[in-house]
């Protein structure tokens, strides 16, 4: 097996002016595609390292960056002013995937948040992106949220915009895998709040979605498991219905939790999507 280096740095912005962004990038010396990643919140790329390195040893190369206020970019954890700013890092994103790709098709990744940031910005901006693959996307929580908390957020969103609750999120909610777990619960790089703002902007960007999924038009790729208790397997369903994409996959995953490519199974959930990029791949520049 020839051992594949990961290249990673600070990016040097292309677009509107804002915080330093970290990127990794794991290329195979002629990729026959290249997957742009974008991780989850609270999250950050380099936890998605064994599937950049599977993904390499199928001839996929990809590049994961850390969005705004997460991993190693700078930014207040877990806030953003306006949801925009996490489609500005996803141009970011696009900018780097394509230095790299030299024309081959290329496919944009989204986990949980990270889903809804690249789901959101493929609807605005189809670009070149040659399909769309989601993880457990984050178009609405898996349990309610009480009304008198939505309204308190909204409130503090207003006037106190950087205000942080506890996110709820724990390693064991992530994978059936106790070491997984509890690495998730010990990264120094993943933090446990969520400030007003960034619900209230998150919230919103989920009504874009819903209001505009039948603009989806690119192949689509949705892998969810039925036991996640983060991201609402329902509205993952709802918005996949809805999506206008003529080409489009649904991968119900029975059991599994949040982080589908973190469970014990993680390579026969990449498996299929692998299979399904190449396949595109190789269709798109026939």
């Amino acid at each position: 097996m020839v051992t594949i280096e990961i290249d990673e740095g600070a990016v040097t912005r292309r677009h509107r002016s804002g915080p330093a962004l970290y990127f990794a990038s794991k290329m195979p010396s002629e990729p026959k595609a290249v997957v742009g990643i974008v991780h989850g919140f609270a999250d950050h790329g380099a936890r998605y390292a064994h599937v950049m390195g599977a993904l390499a040893e199928h001839g996929i190369g990809s590049v994961a960056i850390d969005l705004r206020g997460h991993g190693r970019s700078e930014g207040t954890r877990g806030y953003c002013e306006h949801f925009e700013e996490f489609l500005d890092d996803a141009r970011e994103l696009r900018a780097l995937v394509e230095a790299r790709a030299n024309g081959v098709p290329s496919f944009l990744f989204g986990h949980s948040f990270g889903a809804l940031v690249a789901t959101l910005s493929v609807m605005r901006e189809p670009s070149s992106w040659r399909g769309l693959v989601l993880s457990a996307p984050f178009f609405g929580l898996a349990l309610e949220v009480p009304r008198l908390k939505v309204l308190a957020a909204q409130f503090a969103s207003r006037a106190y915009p950087k205000f942080a609750l506890p996110s709820g999120l724990d390693g064991k909610d992530m994978s059936h895998d106790p070491v997984k777990a509890a690495a998730y619960d010990s990264d120094p790089l993943v933090f446990g709040k969520a400030t007003a703002r960034w619900f209230t902007e998150a919230t919103a960007a989920q009504e874009e979605v819903f209001r505009s999924a039948a603009h989806l038009a690119l192949p689509l790729y949705v892998a969810h498991g039925t036991a996640d208790k983060v991201a609402s397997f329902e509205e993952s369903k709802r918005v996949f219905d809805a999506a206008g994409s003529a080409d489009k996959t649904w991968d119900p995953r029975e059991g599994l939790f949040h982080e589908v490519l973190n469970e014990p199974s993680w390579k026969d959930v990449l498996d299929p999507i692998v299979r399904w990029i190449l396949t595109h791949a190789s269709s798109s520049t026939a």
